[in-house]
């Protein structure tokens, strides 16, 4: 029978439900950069998705970049987590912890006290962060990690896959997209080391494969993904890369070495970067060799359509999720979606967060 959005799908020793995915989103909901039990409402609301990828989770202190975003380094976050992880099980559904670490898109505004905004090399993000109590503040330039803050860096990330299972989530998912850190070592706007993590594509690809393999080390491969972005432009990266297949090839090609679970594969073109071309999804497709997620603006004909091609296994949903909490439904039924309301995306409390109808 040919595989279709509701068909049940087996990801490692994870049986999934059905092939939609709830992509990661951030919220900022996280009050202290804890967890609460908002935010295990809101996830358990969303548990119709065959697998819940969660909003951007920083292994760090330093990578909290952002205002009232979770963090997963501490014993209170991992209670906080295991609050929602136990919701979503409960609701029948599987979820992983997306690890993100700001890196330079970041304010110290949002930081607590110690930390320290974060890069491959000192170069500035030009952009602006809201800081709350202060509205939107530019970012200043980070400090350039040396080779031994790299090693303790990578060492955060290990240690909160570890602390993910403690919480019960099902696997992590490592931030490699969208201008976080570990794109900030994957391309050139902010990484101009001369040293082994710095240069040539196989120098450029070592962050993000060495915390793959701290990872799986840690967890299991069948327990670890990763996203990417290519072409994508957020946070100040370059989408004119010459190199941005090359990087991606070798890197997914080192990933199957390590046994990951999946790629996840976001295409920002809906948002206005430069669309991910299908023939490099099907260069990484095919160094890869696993699971494949797709994402970004799909509707059920357009996933049905790149499922039935052979081009992923599994697609991503975002937007659509924030105010169709059993989106599966929805779509199955061909019943009209529901549209989010922007001004709510990021603001604290339940308005525009778990006060969208629950039912179809």
């Amino acid at each position: 029978m040919t595989a279709d959005l509701f068909s049940p799908y087996q990801l490692g020793p994870i049986e999934l439900a059905n092939r939609i995915v709830m992509s990661p989103m951030t919220r900022s909901r996280a009050l202290g950069n804890v967890p609460n039990e908002l935010i295990a409402t809101y996830y358990a609301q969303r548990a119709e998705a065959g697998l819940i990828v969660t909003e951007g989770t920083s292994p760090s202190p330093d990578g909290l970049g952002y205002a009232r975003i979770p963090g997963l380094f501490s014993a209170e976050q991992v209670a906080g987590w295991r609050k929602v992880t136990t919701a979503v099980h409960e609701a029948g559904s599987r979820i992983f912890v997306q690890l993100m670490h700001t890196g330079r898109v970041a304010h110290a505004g949002n930081l607590p006290e110690g930390a320290r905004i974060v890069a491959p090399s000192a170069i500035a993000w030009e952009g602006q962060m809201w800081v709350d109590g202060q509205g939107q503040l530019d970012v200043p330039t980070p400090h350039a990690l040396t080779a031994e803050e790299i090693d303790a860096t990578l060492e955060e990330y290990a240690r909160s896959a570890e602390l993910a299972m403690d919480a019960g989530f099902d696997g992590i998912e490592l931030h490699g997209a969208n201008g976080y850190l570990i794109e900030q070592f994957l391309n050139t706007a902010s990484n101009q080391r001369t040293d082994a993590w710095g240069g040539s594509v196989e120098n450029r690809v070592r962050f993000a494969v060495e915390a793959a393999r701290r990872a799986v080390a840690r967890i299991g491969g069948d327990h670890v993904g990763i996203r990417v972005s290519p072409y994508g432009a957020n946070g100040g990266m370059r989408s004119d890369d010459e190199q941005v297949e090359e990087v991606h090839e070798r890197l997914a090609g080192e990933l199957k070495t390590l046994g990951l679970a999946y790629v996840h594969v976001v295409d920002h073109s809906a948002l206005g970067a430069p669309a991910v071309p299908d023939s490099v999804k099907g260069t990484i497709r095919a160094a890869f060799g696993g699971t494949v997620i797709l994402a970004g603006g799909y509707d059920r004909e357009r996933a049905e359509a790149d499922l039935a091609a052979g081009r992923g296994d599994l697609v991503a949903f975002g937007r659509p999720f924030i105010a169709n909490p059993r989106l599966p439904t929805r779509l199955r039924e061909g019943l009209p979606l529901a549209q989010p309301d922007f001004a709510t995306f990021y603001t604290p409390g339940e308005k525009g967060y778990t006060d969208y109808p629950v039912a179809p």
